[in-house]
């Protein structure tokens, strides 16, 4: 899989979901297959249990199924999965 700003587009259900920063002391280290997502939450198979995590405090690490691994801010990702396709993305490098 390329790696560009479409990356927010790809469907985030069942990939492997790592919380790395967030402003939210307990989200940091969760990870899991995400197995749920609404507009501004994330819902993580962590440990057997689910997690609800808020996006836009966090910065995510997803690995896809092909291997890629890619780090986004949850602040892009805020949104029902359907509006993300319709979202126009600026190159930011």
């Amino acid at each position: 899989m390329k790696i560009t700003p479409a990356v927010i587009r790809h469907e985030f259900i069942g990939s492997e979901g790592k919380v790395t920063r967030s402003r939210h002391a307990d989200y940091v280290g969760l990870a899991g297959e995400v197995i749920d997502e609404t507009k501004k939450v994330f819902t993580l198979l962590h440990n057997g249990k689910p997690k609800k995590i808020i996006k836009e405090s966090v910065v995510f690490n997803f690995r896809f199924q092909d291997g890629t691994t890619v780090e986004i801010d949850g602040k892009l990702l805020v949104g029902r999965p359907e509006d993300r396709l319709k979202k126009t993305i600026r190159r930011l490098w």
